[in-house]
Parts: C-alpha cells; sequence; structure tokens
C-alpha cells in the first residue's frame, strides 16, 4: 500500500484540527482504533494479497511443552512465527519486565526454519534477554496465560461443554503479550533491513503479523490440552466466542518515551488520522450505504463499550463518559443525515459542543469507518525516514528561528517550570533493566540522570538563552555558544514542518499521566479494552473480533 496523497486534500483544510487540540494529553489518551490502526491495515494488505497461512509445525507435549511454526505465505515472502510452549509454574508468573520465564515465547522468521534454526531458536528465544537471536529473526516476544480464564475455557472444552461467554467477555484474551521486541533488540534484525518490504513498510507491521499468529496459537493451546484431556468428550470453540479472544498485552512505562523520541513518526501518525477525519467532514452529503456502516460500527461500539471494564478510577469515569456518549451518538443517528449540507461535519461539530472527550474520539473512530474508500491509502503515509529531518539548518536567522519556537511552543513558554508541581516527575533509565522508569524530584534521588524527554522546559530554557542575541545573526552562531541547546533547537524546525511532531503537554508536571502516552500509541497499534492498573501500566487486548487467518479470505470487512 503506498501513501494515496501526499499532500493533503485541499477541499478538507477548513476541516482539519489544529494541533493545539489534538497533540494535548488528554485528548491523546482518549483516542480510540480506527480503520488507519495498523493491525487494520496489515489485514488488509494480507487480504488483497491473497496471502495465505498454514502450521507445518506442531509438536506440543500433553503437558503443554514443545514447539510449532505458523506459516504466512505471500506473493513474494514467507514468514513464520515460531512459539515455544512451557510448564510454567505458578508463582513464576509475571507480567513485569524483570520476569524471566513465561508460558510462552516467540520469534518471527524470516522465512520457513529448518530443523537446524527451530533447534538454535529453541535455545535462545525462552531465555528472551538473555538469549540472542539473529537478522534472520525480525522479531522477539512472550506470553503468560490468562489464567483464571485459560483453565476455564479448558475445562469446559475437555468436557464437551462451551466457556461462559460472560468469562470470555470479563478478560477477552487466553494469553497476554508482556514484551513484542523488533528494530535490532537482542540481534533481531534492523529495521533498515525490511523497510523497503511493502509488506514490513508501515509501522510495526511485523510486530503485527507476530502478535495475529500468537492469537491462534493461544487458541490452537487450549483447544490441544482440551483434546487429551478430555478425548472423544471434547469438542473446540464455538466461531463465535472464538472470535471474542484476542491477545492480551501488559504495557508499561518503557512504551511511554517513543512517542516523545519519534516527532516525525508521530506526526505523520496524527496527520494522517487528521487528513482522514477532514476528508470525512468535506464530504457534501451521506451516502445510505455509509449510514448504515455508520450505524453498525456503533453497535459494535456500544458492545465493546458495555463488555469492557476497569477498576482505575481514572478509566471507570472515562468508561462512563464513552457509555453516556454512545448513546448520545445512537440518538442523534435516529435523524442522520437530515437534510442539510456536510452532514458529516455537521456531526462533528454537535460532538464537539455535546460530548466529553472520550465521546468524541470515539465519534472520530465512527465517523472513519464507512469512508475506507476515501482514507485507507493514507496508512501509507504513517511510515518516516526520520533521518531526513535530523539536519539542523544553522543558517536560519535568529529572528526568524524566535519566532518560529514563540509561535509553536506558547504552550511550553507560558508555563512557569520553577513551581514544584510544573516540574515534580523526572524521566530516567533503570539501571537494572535499562527500561524507562519515572521518578518524584523532590522525593527521590536520580535526577542528575534525567533523560531529555521534557521538552517544554527545554523550550522554555531554550527561549531565555536565546534573549540578547540579535535577530541577524545565524542560529548556528548561537548553537556554537549553547550546545546544549541543539536537541530542541533540532526539534523546534522539526516542528515548523511537521505541525503535529509535538506533545503540547508538561511531560513532567506532577499531574501528568503516564497512560495517556500509552494509550495514543496502542490506539494507533488498534488496541482495545484499555484498562489501566496504575498511571504508569496499562492492559489492552488485540484482534478481538478479528479474523483468524483461515478465515481472512472470506472477511467483507476490513
Amino acid at each position: 500500500m503506498t501513501c494515496s496523497d501526499l499532500n493533503p486534500a485541499p477541499e478538507a483544510a477548513a476541516f482539519r484540527r489544529a494541533p493545539s487540540e489534538v497533540m494535548r494529553l488528554d485528548r491523546m489518551g482518549s483516542a480510540h482504533p480506527t480503520r488507519l490502526s495498523f493491525l487494520r491495515v496489515l489485514l488488509r494488505r494480507l487480504q488483497a494479497e491473497g496471502w495465505t497461512f498454514d502450521r507445518p509445525v506442531w509438536d506440543i507435549d500433553a503437558k503443554g511443552i514443545g514447539r510449532a511454526v505458523y506459516r504466512a505465505i505471500g506473493p513474494v515472502r514467507t514468514y513464520s512465527l515460531v512459539a515455544f510452549a512451557h510448564d510454567l509454574p505458578d508463582h513464576m508468573r509475571s507480567d513485569r519486565v524483570i520476569a524471566t520465564a513465561w508460558d510462552a515465547t516467540f520469534c518471527l522468521y524470516d522465512g520457513t526454519p529448518s530443523e537446524t534454526d527451530l533447534d538454535r531458536l529453541q535455545a535462545n528465544v525462552p531465555l528472551q534477554e538473555a538469549g540472542r537471536i539473529s537478522s534472520t529473526e525480525l522479531s522477539l516476544s512472550r506470553a503468560n496465560r490468562s489464567v483464571r480464564l485459560f483453565d476455564h475455557v479448558l475445562e469446559r472444552l475437555a468436557s464437551g461443554q462451551q466457556p461462559d461467554v460472560a468469562e470470555i467477555e470479563a478478560v477477552g484474551y487466553l494469553m497476554r503479550t508482556t514484551a513484542v521486541y523488533g528494530s535490532g533488540k537482542f540481534g533481531a534484525a534492523d529495521r533498515a533491513a525490511i523497510a523497503d518490504r511493502p509488506e514490513l513498510t508501515g509501522p510495526f507491521q511485523a510486530e503485527m503479523l507476530s502478535v495475529w499468529l500468537t492469537r491462534s496459537f493461544t487458541v490452537d493451546m487450549v483447544e490441544h490440552l482440551a483434546a487429551l484431556r478430555g478425548g472423544d468428550s471434547a469438542v473446540r470453540l464455538d466461531e463465535s466466542i472464538r472470535r471474542r479472544l484476542g491477545v492480551g498485552n501488559s504495557t508499561g512505562l518503557g512504551m511511554a518515551p517513543f512517542l516523545v523520541r519519534h516527532p516525525v513518526l508521530l506526526n505523520n501518525w496524527m496527520a494522517a488520522r487528521e487528513e482522514a477525519l477532514a476528508r470525512v467532514r468535506a464530504q457534501p452529503s451521506a451516502t445510505p450505504e455509509a449510514v448504515t456502516i455508520l450505524g453498525q460500527t456503533l453497535e459494535k461500539a456500544q458492545r465493546n463499550a458495555a463488555s469492557w471494564h476497569s477498576e482505575h478510577p481514572v478509566q471507570v469515569t472515562k468508561l462512563a463518559d464513552l457509555r453516556r456518549d454512545l448513546t448520545r451518538i445512537e440518538e442523534k443517528l435516529a435523524a442522520f443525515p437530515g437534510e442539510q449540507d456536510h452532514p458529516w461535519d455537521a456531526l462533528w461539530r454537535w460532538g464537539g459542543e455535546t460530548l466529553s472527550i472520550e465521546g468524541q474520539e470515539a465519534l472520530l473512530s465512527l465517523m472513519l469507518e464507512p469512508h475506507g474508500d476515501l482514507i485507507d491509502g493514507l496508512a501509507g503515509c504513517m511510515n518516516a525516514d526520520e533521518a531526513a529531518a535530523f539536519r539542523i539548518d544553522g543558517t536560519e536567522s535568529v529572528g526568524d528561528f524566535r519566532a518560529t519556537l514563540g509561535r509553536d511552543y506558547d504552550w511550553a513558554l507560558n508555563t512557569d517550570f520553577d513551581k514544584p508541581q510544573q516540574s515534580a516527575r523526572f524521566w530516567y533509565v533503570s539501571e537494572e533493566k535499562l527500561e524507562p522508569r519515572l521518578g518524584d524530584r523532590y522525593a527521590e534521588d536520580g535526577a542528575e540522570r534525567e533523560l531529555p524527554l521534557c521538552t517544554g522546559r527545554m523550550a522554555a530554557e531554550l527561549a531565555r538563552s536565546l534573549k540578547g542575541w540579535a535577530d541577524d545573526q545565524p542560529l548556528a552562531q548561537f548553537l556554537l555558544a549553547h550546545p546544549e541547546h541543539r536537541l530542541m533547537a533540532r526539534r523546534v524546525q522539526i516542528c515548523a514542518r511537521y505541525p503535529y511532531s509535538e506533545i503540547q503537554d508538561n511531560l513532567i508536571a506532577e499531574d501528568m499521566l503516564p497512560i495517556d502516552l500509552l494509550r495514543c500509541k496502542l490506539a494507533f497499534f488498534g488496541a482495545s479494552h484499555f484498562d489501566p492498573r496504575s498511571d504508569r501500566w496499562v492492559r489492552i487486548a488485540l484482534f478481538q473480533g478479528a479474523p483468524y487467518p483461515q478465515d481472512l479470505a472470506e472477511e467483507k470487512s476490513l
């Protein structure tokens, strides 16, 4: 898939939301998956190109120990998920990144692995960080069972019964991944080695393929164990129940800095979504088919919201807002589109006046769904060549640079970072696991090792250092005198070209919620059922409701 239009549609310009509205943490933390989410982009490509799938290896014993291989066979290349199943004692099961053992471990292999490859991988993949993989592997991952649901499904299938749907809805997955590594980690292929492959050009396509095939493994595993336990009495999962299962994921602070460190990539994700919304709003009318799909999508969203549970206070409130707002949208759609011009824009403006931020972002997802022909090509715009934007233009005048800084970072320049509540947090890397963490500046040690993620404060410090410099002096001269501002100067120039590249909020404020960063990124993945367990880690589900490999060719709506 290639970008359908690298330049925004002129007729949509008046309908585009400004970065000052979009790039705020409360709105980013209310994001919902859309048809531009990476897992849906992957499935549409696989279906359009006629990929086929098989399971050439299944060597799992009665204790659930062994290995399996799942292949995705495309018109040019084949990729194989290599899965290793383990007998993990309950006391060793942990979602923490410091865990050293898991119920299952995986890698995505470039091609079809030989027996020799499988033996090599079996000696390394179960060790995860402690092992090493090679450039023939594209990702490394692990997963743990959701013990209560896994055991419930196993017992029911072994006895010839289907599992309780309420139990399925309460959890939504048989296993949850605790990490999916790619892009060169632990010896895996560098991103540059696969970036020119059309099927992997988009963001996180290898990782999404790995998780999708992992979903098949989780169902095959429980059915395999049930058949061995129940014999002739055992049954397989009902298709409708199977469809409700996804792959869980536990994600913590390690993911949060990604959006800050990849400003051009973030811009392209957000710009594609905002261009999609603007194109829909610019439509002069609503076709009967689009209205029908909108109603069907709303029904799915309501079922999803009804089955989504959380005990976290922030999410409890957001869920209540979402359910209430979906009911309001249902009432509004009873008379949609009516006789007015530009009904999609009218619907969006009504949402802005009536709905919570959570409801507004849900409405965005609903409005995009009927317009695949109009917006799906934008998925090809969501990758980024970040190296192209890295070089600082030192010939820019200080005056022009200062004006850009004041225009694009007014949100930061108007913040008093000397107030303790505005600088209460600091980001650092854990010495134990080399993972990002968040500290309390006034109660914990380590602030001297702070990571440069406090972009708002860095912008304010840059503005102060610029005082006294003449407008006609070149930026290069300023940076020679103040090299400590090179990183922020680069970001300012990037933001001038890529307006959605900067999160316009204070990332070290006392009331900053890291889960807002996590949810934004995970929504672009295609995650659902966001369930924060604190303000620093969240559980979600991927591929719930999606087809399995054997059903992909016949799927009507992706």
